[in-house]
């Protein structure tokens, strides 16, 4: 489970394209699309989404999308109308369920750890591309092998046996062919240059103050009326559906209805799935877009938020309280001294590097705790979200200045600072106005140096440092 759980902690891009895969199967599964008719024989590559997860992901995604198409291929089998052959896949029909669990399942499931060993194997040796391509060729012939040996074994009347699946025929040159390009086509689209820019891009969408939680909330619960509308819908044609063949004079038996709701429900899944697949794909651009307009409005020079962005994130986070539970918090003024004067006698290249390595020691400073904006000019502020004794805020400005004073080796590089305690939620304008008075006392004090305000109950006073 490591894999997976890898996949939903670290990536929501990946997230969506393991959804995507799994989309996809009972689609193929459930339709035409899983299957290629070539008179006089029909193939199978419903099976496909199992090698790009296992291309892409490894063993443990490709045997959750395996278990998927064993479910799909186990339902369609349970209608009354499929051949012999095909009944023993079913529980319902065979009469030997377990027996029939483990051979629409867990053949599919086995096929799926089989490949995703494969592709993790081959990742670790050079050319992975061309391996994969190897072992994309020879999937078909291993999940008919599973397949056929599993039913040799547990339906041994049927005739069937392994050595069923080492024939080779033109066609199966074929649907090896297929397979290699899908899945070498997919493995190119996802390494490739602009889907890593994206799937960054949607990664980094958790740390924007645009984006919205009400959108995902959104597409939810459209998603749910689409899946009551879909359910109604079912019900409603596979009834309309038996009165109509009544009304022509044939008699519709219990099985025929039973018949006529299998395979509503299996245009519902599949309908589902193309609603699904559409709403990854809005929710994907919605994140994309959300981080192309954060990107925007990031400061070029360190990297931190803009003015702008960092406000709103202010403005945000005295929004998201509801009152109930006070919090501290400490907003920051950070000024760099003397700014003016290193431009002018080390040259904008240098100054440009204060900027950048003072942005950069605020963010370690404060990485587990707040947040840094870059207000304009040689003026950075933060905002910390959660409760930090005066002590401890002490020690880390004066490491921080500390860390700073080297920056330029021929001038000591400093700032002074202000910093008001507050609790949430608190008008922001008050906040910058409380803040502000903070850094003109640490200028008024000589500069280089920390001018505290802690206005809660036990830690009010004013704390002077340097």
């Amino acid at each position: 489970m490591n894999t997976i759980k890898k996949i939903w902690d670290s990536s929501c891009f990946d997230r969506y394209i393991l959804g995507l895969l799994i989309a996809m199967e009972l689609l193929m599964s459930f339709t035409f699309l899983g299957y290629i008719h070539i008179p006089p024989i029909s193939v199978t590559i419903a099976y496909i989404p199992i090698l790009a997860a296992g291309c892409i992901f490894g063993p443990t995604a490709s045997v959750i999308v395996g278990a998927v198409f064993g479910l799909a291929s186990m339902y369609k089998a349970s209608a009354s109308y499929v051949l012999p052959a095909d009944a023993v896949f079913s529980p319902f029909l065979s009469g030997s369920p377990a027996a029939s669990l483990l051979l629409s399942v867990g053949t599919r499931m086995f096929f799926g750890l089989v490949i995703g060993l494969a592709f993790s194997a081959a990742r670790k040796r050079k050319r992975y591309g061309l391996w994969a391509g190897l072992i994309s060729a020879i999937a078909p012939k291993v999940h008919s092998l599973s397949v056929y040996a599993a039913m040799g074994i547990l339906f041994p009347e049927l005739g069937y046996r392994y050595r069923s699946a080492l024939q080779w025929d033109w066609d199966d040159a074929v649907f090896a062919l297929i397979c290699v390009v899908i899945v070498e086509l997919l493995w190119a689209v996802y390494k490739s240059d602009t889907v890593q820019e994206i799937k960054f891009g949607i990664d980094q969408s958790v740390n924007n103050p645009y984006a919205s939680g009400r959108m995902n909330l959104f597409l939810v619960a459209f998603e749910c009326f689409l899946l009551c509308m879909a359910v109604s819908a079912a019900i409603y044609f596979s009834q309309r559906a038996s009165y109509m063949l009544e009304r022509h004079g044939i008699a519709v038996s219990d099985t025929i209805s039973l018949d006529l709701l299998h395979l509503q429900i299996q245009f519902l899944v599949a309908s589902l799935c193309l609603n699904i697949i559409s709403v990854i794909l809005l929710l994907s651009v919605y994140k994309y877009m959300s981080y192309k307009e954060y990107r925007g409005e990031m400061d070029e020079l360190t990297g931190v938020m803009g003015r702008r962005m960092f406000l709103y994130h202010c403005n945000k986070a005295q929004a998201a309280e509801d009152g109930n539970q006070e919090r501290n918090g400490w907003f920051l003024f950070v000024d760099v001294d003397y700014f003016k004067s290193i431009n002018d006698t080390f040259g904008h290249a240098v100054g440009d590097k204060v900027l950048s390595e003072i942005a950069s020691n605020l963010q370690n400073t404060f990485e587990d705790s707040g947040k840094v904006g870059r207000l304009g000019g040689d003026e950075f502020a933060v905002l910390i979200g959660e409760h930090m004794a005066p002590a401890e805020l002490r020690r880390r400005l004066e490491q921080f200045l500390k860390d700073i004073s080297g920056i330029v080796p021929e001038k000591k590089t400093s700032c002074s600072i202000g910093a008001y305690q507050f609790v949430f939620p608190k008008d922001v304008k008050h906040i910058l106005t409380e803040t502000d008075d903070m850094l003109y006392e640490a200028k008024e004090n000589g500069r280089a140096c920390y001018v505290m305000r802690a206005c809660v109950s036990g830690e009010a006073g004013v704390y002077v440092g340097s």
